[in-house]
């Protein structure tokens, strides 16, 4: 462990702040969280990207959501072939062992891995293509996002384009998880697919009967 260091100074000092205002005034909460365990009534899959807090944005608190980031928010299609899975693992936690009632997809705009994703299907970063990068290999779960958008001719469009197919393909392979099908058919349940406009901080919802998105504004 010789390469691990002392925590900066500043989160130090922010770790202290928070101990003694937020912790300090709601001491007896998270009591009751680590006594009673965590229910969360929905699960989160959001972006790894730090500029989407998720939290505040719904104005949760600590104990309501499950959340899982990964790169652009992606979720893989049901594999279980005894390779690593950690967002399959997070979804069949939250579905199996604390039975959410929500399970929503959130991506945003302006979204970094869904840039990558689309330069290296257009041969634009070999880097990503090499097959030896994650990031590439993670990817690849957007490419049909990139193949469906191939009517828009301005780049910039596309890669909007594909945030809300990345949302869409995400929750089409949540329905390949025999657990999670299960659920939803069961109506104990529902997939909620969503879109954050960081700067203007819009959101928008899926809807499935028009194949679009709108602000739920």
């Amino acid at each position: 462990m010789s390469y691990a260091r002392k925590l900066p100074g500043y989160l130090v000092n922010r770790f202290r702040g928070w101990r003694a205002t937020h912790y300090a005034e709601n001491k007896s909460w998270f009591r009751h969280l680590a006594q009673e365990g965590q229910h969360p009534r929905s699960m989160l899959i959001a972006c790894c990207d730090s500029r989407v807090h998720v939290t505040a944005i719904f104005g949760a608190d600590q104990g309501e959501f499950f959340i899982h980031r990964n790169i652009a928010n992606l979720v893989p299609p049901y594999t279980p072939d005894g390779d690593h899975h950690g967002t399959s693992a997070a979804v069949e936690y939250a579905v199996t062992a604390l039975k959410v009632a929500h399970l929503l997809v959130v991506g945003h705009s302006n979204c970094g891995g869904v840039r990558g994703c689309h330069d290296m299907c257009a041969g634009k970063a070999p880097e990503l293509a090499s097959g030896s990068s994650f990031v590439g290999n993670w990817m690849e779960i957007l490419r049909p996002g990139y193949e469906a958008t191939a009517e828009f001719t301005d780049p910039e469009a596309r890669i909007a384009a594909m945030e809300k197919q990345a949302v869409r393909i995400s929750i089409n392979n949540l329905m390949t998880f025999p657990f999670v099908k299960d659920a939803v058919e069961n109506e104990t349940l529902t997939l909620h697919g969503l879109w954050h406009d960081i700067g203007e901080g819009g959101l928008e919802a899926y809807d499935p009967e028009t194949d679009s998105f709108a602000s739920v504004l």
